[in-house]
């Protein structure tokens, strides 16, 4: 038996003293230490490739008025909402292509976006109207990898970090690392494009300790995008743009996302997630695409009015009957009709139409100078040569009996002459620019048959 006063019970005393301490300075800790952080919702609502279609398609699809009443819609229903677009808003219907693009810019004001970035259209009518782009805006246009010799920027910032009810939100923008074969020269002056993953991963590793996540908006081709998604892991999200179809279903890999919705306005894209902040990642996510249905959505009174403000401007250019399609003119069928007015516009033997190129198709029925500015917005003309059959690459020749020692000339775009090597296949073949609109072309082509089959 333990006496009272034993060193042994003592001792007894003092552990059960220290316990007693320990459980009441837990107790404390326990109720002063904040609650797990519960997770976060943000819905991120996305564009891409708008290229001006201001008004719905023949079947009822886009618009930007009813665009602009779907993103209005999405935003009020969610709890932290950012709109964002990956590049391409002009270049693709008269009004951005009499006025250079600057009133895409207006009318888009509306929607509300929170960001976007360059496209490689943005460059079209020359880099010296992206400056008045980004004063038309009242949203930043980030682009981190187009610079001059110096290394400025030409849209001023690489990324915006946006705080959407107290989540940070770094959002940076790219483009394509092969953006000199999809210009010309004179319309890209002293700036260059970096590679886009190297130079996104940088400013991604910038910004980790000021974000809470980390979005990109990446105006990249198809090989750049998924490469994007792995090799910047800082990146829980990439917004994609340029490839025109939709991707589905979203690739995911390790826990980040890469998603892109249809071109044209046709639909929105919306990316709901469920953020952990304490650990910076996406903890579960979902993926949908709105169809833009003018059919059934309101259109937005106020972007509709801008819409007809505009369209009344181009009207007495582009509302001008030009003739009639018996049927319908796909792709395929345009590169044909294309090729054989440019010969008859030259006296060309050869002509070649890269299917890129080619916006829109013809519908059967009545046309109008509108539908051949939609098909081909891009003030191209018609460039000439003339060479030996061995000369032209495969790329012209394909399904054409050709002697390789007569002399053929050739017509195509000024665009795919500055850039044979990507568009042929070729290089080194010299043409003469004859000044002829190659959209002048095709209308007067039409207008001389006044019927197509």
């Amino acid at each position: 038996m333990v006496q009272l006063g034993s060193p042994r019970r003592a001792a007894i005393l003092r552990r059960m003293s220290r316990l007693r301490r320990l459980l009441i300075a837990l107790l404390l800790l326990a109720l002063v230490a904040p609650a797990a952080e519960p997770l976060r919702s943000l819905t991120i609502l996305h564009t891409n490739d708008l290229h001006a279609r201001l008004s719905p398609d023949q079947e009822g699809r886009g618009g930007f008025a009813y665009l602009a009443t779907v993103i209005r819609r999405e935003r009020a229903g969610a709890e932290a909402c950012l709109v964002v677009d990956a590049g391409d808003f002009v270049q693709g219907s008269p009004v951005s292509t009499i006025y250079k693009g600057v009133p895409i810019y207006e009318i888009v004001n509306p929607f509300g976006y929170d960001a976007a970035t360059l496209g490689n259209h943005e460059f079209d009518y020359g880099w010296q109207l992206i400056p008045q782009f980004l004063r038309a805006a009242r949203f930043p246009i980030v682009c981190a990898n187009v610079v001059d010799e110096q290394g400025r920027l030409l849209t001023g910032r690489a990324y915006v970090i946006k705080n959407v009810k107290g989540i940070r939100v770094a959002l940076i923008g790219a483009i394509m690392g092969n953006l000199r074969s999809l210009s010309t020269p004179e319309r890209l002056g002293p700036w260059r494009a970096l590679p886009p993953i190297e130079t996104v991963r940088q400013y991604a590793r910038e910004v980790r300790d000021r974000a809470d996540l980390i979005v990109v908006l990446a105006h990249v081709d198809a090989a750049e995008q998924p490469e994007l998604l792995r090799s910047v892991p800082e990146a829980a999200v990439v917004i994609a743009g340029h490839v025109h179809a939709v991707l589905e279903p979203a690739l995911e890999h390790q826990g980040r996302l890469l998603v892109r919705a249809a071109s044209y306005g046709r639909e929105l894209g919306r990316l709901d997630l469920k953020l952990d902040l304490s650990a910076k990642k996406v903890v579960s996510w979902s993926w949908k695409r709105i169809p833009i249905d003018a059919k059934t959505v309101p259109p937005a009174r106020d972007v509709a009015a801008q819409v007809a403000t505009w369209d009344a401007r181009v009207a007495k250019v582009v509302n001008v009957p030009i003739g009639e399609a018996r049927s319908d003119y796909p792709q395929s069928r345009l590169k044909t009709l294309i090729e054989a007015a440019r010969k008859e516009a030259t006296g060309a033997d050869l002509a070649f139409m890269n299917l890129g190129g080619i916006r829109d198709r013809l519908r059967r029925g009545p046309l109008l100078a509108r539908d051949v500015w939609n098909l081909m917005p891009f003030d191209n003309t018609v460039v000439v040569g003339k060479f030996k059959g061995r000369e032209l690459p495969a790329s012209v020749t394909a399904g054409h009996t050709v002697d390789p020692e007569r002399d053929y000339t050739l017509a195509m775009s000024d665009f795919t002459a500055a850039n044979q090597e990507t568009q042929l296949g070729a290089s080194g073949l010299a043409f003469t620019d004859t000044g002829k609109l190659l959209r002048d072309v095709i209308i007067e082509h039409i207008r001389k048959r006044k019927v197509i089959e």
